[in-house]
């Protein structure tokens, strides 16, 4: 079994990924991969020896686009604060709080390349991002704010996150979730803050743009 240093993710991303702008959030550099199921097989091939994730660090999912729009567009949500970005993917989303003023950022991912992704975009983007591979479920850092991009996509996900955002919730943290109608998106849960036509990659969704709604977690 190969170890994957930090330094092997950064090289396996800059080669597999161009600096872009997702379409939603053009003021966001970040390093995502052209033909999603070229990347799938090249990491499938090389990472299939240790059990690796597939790179969903390398797409701006529809979610994340539009919690990172909803961010920039209403940088009183998180400006000042102490902000957890949960499955934090890219980065997207914690550099859209970043730029709209957030006072503490941690990124929290427990896929390995993710530290390394983080870490790429936001260097490209001009900010620091601190970021942990720790599985925070069911924790509480005291943060101001939480945010969500893209996490209802299986029940036991979705079993495992709504008792620890309702508690959060309920301690005065505010949750905000992006989705883009997830199978298991706990509906009767949230309040909704935003509405959004994000342009997304067909070959990992099922349209060429999802709606996509920001939600407060109730």
């Amino acid at each position: 079994m190969r170890l994957i240093t930090l330094e092997h993710a950064e090289d396996f991303i800059r080669a597999n990924t161009a600096l872009s702008a997702p379409p939603h959030v053009p003021e966001i550099a970040l390093h995502l991969a052209d033909e999603a199921h070229h990347l799938w097989q090249r990491t499938e091939e090389e990472l299939e020896e240790i059990g690796l994730p597939p790179p969903f660090w390398a797409f701006a999912w529809a979610g994340g686009q539009g919690l990172a729009r909803y961010l920039l567009d209403n940088p009183g949500i998180v400006a000042g604060k102490s902000v957890l970005d949960f499955a934090t993917g890219s980065g997207l989303v914690a550099i859209a709080a970043l730029k709209a003023g957030a006072a503490r950022m941690l990124a929290a991912d427990i896929d390995p390349f993710c530290r390394a992704a983080v870490a790429l975009n936001a260097q490209a983007n001009g900010v620091s991002v601190p970021f942990t591979s720790d599985d925070l479920t069911g924790t509480d850092g005291g943060w101001d704010v939480l945010l969500a991009g893209d996490v209802f996509y299986d029940r036991t996900m979705t079993e495992s996150l709504c008792p620890w955002f309702a508690s959060l919730a309920a301690s005065g943290t505010t949750v905000l979730v992006g989705d883009p109608g997830r199978s298991y998106l706990p509906r009767d849960r949230l309040s909704e803050l935003a509405r959004y036509e994000v342009p997304v990659t067909r070959a990992l969704e099922d349209a060429e743009v999802k709606r996509t709604t920001v939600w407060r977690f109730d």
